[in-house]
């Protein structure tokens, strides 16, 4: 089957998807590094979420994410998404019991000194989500497979795929740090409070993602009540218990979140030990649905919006 009936294969079958796949192969090519970040996000968001964009009057969740890319932008936002400067960020506010160790950091993964490396540790990138490398045995650890892979990483742009500021001046590196576990080989969910102005108000778990199914994320309130939606990707089918840490978790989150309108502050637990994860502004770039779709507007009515700090491009 050629090129043109695949084409249109997909679009009977689901014409959407296809206008979804064609839009994100235009972001790759980089074509739309052309628009203003206003113009890109209300395109985006007509062609992600199915819905005109907002500006004026925000309203859901994923409007008021858009907005808050374009007007509330503080300096400290860029430290705070840079994987690397995050940790001294968070440590002088909370301490440094908190930080997973940093083992070292480089601009190019041919710098990289595994001989000075343990035998167990996590290669990343600061500036992306996507690039996490385990070597759980150095002997084994396929370095060609992550060379690949981190390089690859490092010529990605996090800005431009959804016009968040903050990644806009991270300066690209790859950072090496310890690896917690449990139990060797087994999966540590997150925990993921999500604080609107300064207070958590719900959370979630992301688990499973190595599974045949891939991530799950199962969303809960305050109180560690199941809530009854879903943001793109399905819930866990087993019963997450609330973690042992949990209100030390909120204590945290929220002295990490104050003054600011909307941040997510995610949290490992080991052993009985909160380590602190990352700091994310706008989760799924604002552009994921929810399930059923009323809690987009729900969610949005917990976060009250800035006044302007910077006008968009």
């Amino acid at each position: 089957m050629g090129k043109i009936d695949t084409i249109k294969r997909l679009w009977r079958r689901d014409k959407y998807q296809l206008l979804v796949a064609a839009y994100d192969h235009l972001c790759h090519t980089h074509i739309t590094d052309l628009l203003s970040d206003e113009a890109f996000l209300k395109l985006t968001f007509r062609i992600k979420i199915r819905e005109k964009l907002d500006l004026q009057h925000p309203v859901t969740f994923n409007q008021k994410l858009q907005w808050l890319k374009l007007y509330d932008r503080q300096e400290r936002y860029t430290a705070m998404v840079d994987k690397i400067l995050v940790k001294d960020y968070v440590s002088g506010i909370i301490g440094e019991e908190y930080i997973i160790p940093t083992l070292g950091a480089w601009e190019r993964f041919e710098d990289i000194d595994f001989d000075a490396l343990p035998d167990q540790f996590v290669l990343k990138c600061n500036h992306d989500s996507g690039s996490v490398v385990f070597c759980r045995d150095k002997t084994s650890f396929d370095r060609e497979a992550a060379r690949r892979k981190l390089n690859k990483c490092l010529h990605v742009d996090s800005f431009y795929w959804g016009r968040e500021w903050p990644y806009r001046n991270v300066k690209r590196k790859i950072l090496a740090e310890a690896l917690v576990q449990d139990e060797p080989g087994k999966e540590i969910p997150d925990y993921k409070l999500l604080c609107f102005n300064g207070k958590v108000r719900c959370s979630f778990v992301g688990n499973e993602r190595f599974s045949e199914d891939g991530l799950r994320t199962t969303y809960f309130d305050r109180d560690w009540n199941e809530l009854p939606f879903e943001r793109h990707f399905p819930k866990s089918g087993v019963k997450i218990p609330k973690p042992e840490c949990y209100e030390k978790m909120l204590a945290i989150a929220e002295k990490l979140a104050e003054g600011i309108p909307f941040v997510r502050v995610d949290f490992y637990e080991v052993a009985g030990k909160v380590y602190f994860g990352e700091l994310t502004f706008y989760p799924g770039s604002g552009m994921l649905e929810f399930k059923p779709p009323e809690w987009d507007a729900v969610l949005g009515s917990w976060l009250e919006l800035p006044e302007k700090t910077i006008g968009g491009d």
